[in-house]
């Protein structure tokens, strides 16, 4: 599986999402600068990390949304290519337009750093294939401006749709309806809150989300 990570100023979580994809693919991911304007040749998957880019000046993804190469990775999603993005990644996802809604603030203005616990909301899309339909997992949150949001309108189209991936079994930051990953209409786009990267081995604490990547490997057949 060819994967591409991309890597804005102030990415902090960049590599440990592409020791995730190598740990589960066996081959190391292309790690792409931002001011590039094309993707590898032939990519099957394409990450965008968390952390913090661009330092979140404006509000969080809104300038890396505006990246050379966000061009490229927004005409591969439209092709079907699957696109991930992880914390960060999700807030510059919505940011591009490629996932409805918004991040905002925490309830409390609290940074939420700890584990918790996850609802598989809907486990028939390429990145969640590998778990059971309501299954309870547990995968790091590590954010601030974690709290999805979208108008009612948006929210019901959503639920209605079955694009609401993961839902945390608690309040973890008072995010709309507890989303906490969002898929696209045709499915190959997920924005997710949680790391998945930092639960992949027993030395971990588990290995939760592991099978994210896995199913991924799956869908390419590699």
């Amino acid at each position: 599986m060819t994967a591409a990570v991309i890597v804005f100023p102030g990415s902090n979580c960049d590599r440990d999402l592409a020791v995730a994809i190598e740990a589960v693919t066996g081959r190391k991911p292309i790690m792409v600068w931002h001011a590039e304007t094309e993707l590898p040749a032939g990519c099957d998957l394409i990450a965008l990390p968390g952390g913090f880019s661009y330092g979140d000046y404006l509000r969080s993804g809104a300038m890396a949304a505006r990246s050379h190469v966000m061009r490229a990775v927004m005409e591969a999603a439209d092709h079907g290519v699957p696109v991930l993005g992880v914390c960060n990644g999700f807030q510059v996802l919505t940011e591009t337009g490629l996932l409805p809604g918004a991040l905002m603030r925490n309830a409390g203005l609290n940074f939420v750093c700890r584990d918790v616990e996850l609802s598989v909301e809907n486990a028939q899309s390429a990145f969640t294939s590998r778990y059971a339909q309501g299954e309870k997992i547990h995968i790091p949150v590590a954010h601030h401006d974690g709290n999805y949001t979208a108008d009612p309108d948006t929210l019901d189209r959503i639920e209605g749709d079955g694009r609401v991936a993961f839902r945390y079994t608690g309040n973890v930051n008072g995010s709309a309806r507890q989303i906490a990953g969002v898929l696209n209409a045709a499915g190959n786009v997920l924005g997710m809150m949680p790391h998945p990267e930092r639960k992949i081995e027993a030395a971990h604490g588990g290995d939760d989300g592991r099978r994210l990547f896995e199913g991924l490997l799956e869908l390419v057949g590699a």
